[in-house]
């Protein structure tokens, strides 16, 4: 019988208690309130010159090795980093898939080569990196993939398009999983690529949200080469490294604390609290403080050494249908229509939130696949 989801009850040690604060003191020299506009958890501005300070304090790459520039340090530690950034809504954009899973996706499966390459810069906060594994057609069932790669001489030849790729207009580099050859099974005869995003052919198209802005991307791909020294991985096994590194994508306190700030900046401008927005800021503390649980858990999990995919996935699941219920919540207690020109802070992150949301459940996966993911550990 397969084992389901285990969650064990924990909380933060004397030293990691230390270093949330140390983060807290740093955010509040660095970004004080009023100075800056928060973000909303990961979607929040691309500032290079901040991921940098981060990188130089030992906050980017925290659980990659020394030797390519990270701090050997536990999950719990990087969890209690980035759950200060999100809730403060630091401009963690630049940084955040290069930290959250390529550089640890590099440090599992790549080249000796690729990790001096690649590591030190994830780490210093240089490098930023996109996702490239949705196509139109293929996202829930990543199965179906259609991009290509060609082998040719001295490498790879790659052709197709992906799809909802967040940040490849201002990334360096893009992660791809590509079909190398056909199998029967259509999860074999997948290869993930170490792509160059200024490689020539290769073609970013944004996909405005309503209010204009963009930070999903249509990424095509018209015979883009790639050298062999840029497969990560074994040819073949992309499908198992695209499944383990989707672990390093789901569990984590941002799937969680997208519209944290709306909430806290609602506070902020509300003088007087009635009985229904007292009832409703204790039910969502509620609910934020046992996903934080659930997350926090996990990560204690892989410092134990164990890989909690099933549990990333129901994090993600119950988190990212949480950050909509808020906005939903929130809409019903505010008697107001919120413009992206008002005056209002809070006004205009609700606003931004609301045309924001619908990704937040598709993102990482869908509700539909989090919830197959998590049945099937069940059964």
């Amino acid at each position: 019988m397969k084992a389901g989801p285990r969650f064990v009850t924990t909380d933060l040690r004397p030293l990691e208690l230390a270093l949330q604060s140390e983060v807290r003191a740093f955010l509040a020299e660095e970004l004080p309130r009023g100075s800056y506009r928060p973000g909303l958890g990961f979607m929040a501005e691309a500032d290079k010159a901040f991921s940098r300070k981060l990188g130089a304090r030992g906050w980017l790459g925290m659980a990659l090795p020394k030797a390519y520039g990270g701090g050997e340090r536990s999950a719990v530690e990087r969890f209690i980093v980035t759950e200060e950034l999100l809730a403060w809504g630091a401009p963690v954009g630049h940084h955040w898939v290069a930290d959250r899973q390529s550089g640890s996706t590099i440090a599992a499966f790549g080249s000796e080569a690729q990790k001096q390459r690649f590591l030190p810069g994830i780490c210093s906060g240089e490098l930023g990196f996109s996702i490239g594994m949705s196509e139109p057609g293929a996202g829930s069932d990543l199965a179906g993939l259609r991009t290509t790669a060609r082998k040719v001489e001295g490498g790879w030849r790659l052709d197709g398009t992906k799809v909802w790729t967040t940040g490849a207009h201002r990334t360096d580099w893009m992660i791809t999983l590509c079909r190398s050859s056909e199998e029967s099974d259509r999860r074999q005869g997948m290869t993930q690529f170490l792509v160059d995003m200024s490689s020539s052919g290769l073609k970013v198209n944004p996909i405005p949200f309503l209010d204009g802005t963009a930070d999903f991307n249509e990424v095509v791909l018209d015979d883009v080469f790639v050298p062999d020294e840029l497969v990560l991985g074994e040819v073949g096994r992309g499908w198992s490294q695209n499944t383990a590194e989707l672990a390093f994508e789901r569990g984590g306190p941002d799937r969680y604390l997208s519209t944290y700030v709306v909430v806290e900046q609602w506070l902020r401008e509300t003088a007087d609290l009635d009985d229904e927005a007292l009832r409703l800021l204790g039910r969502l503390t509620a609910c934020w403080w046992g996903l934080r649980q659930l997350s926090l858990a996990s990560a204690r999990t892989i410092d134990e050494g164990r890989s909690p995919v099933v549990e990333a996935a129901l994090v993600k699941e119950l988190g990212t249908r949480f950050e909509q219920d808020v906005l939903e919540a929130l809409q019903h207690l505010v008697d107001v229509e919120p413009s992206p020109q008002s005056t209002s802070l809070f006004e205009r992150l609700l606003c931004e939130a609301i045309l924001t949301a619908p990704s937040n459940t598709i993102r990482g996966g869908t509700v539909e696949v989090l919830r197959s993911v998590v049945a099937k550990a069940l059964l």
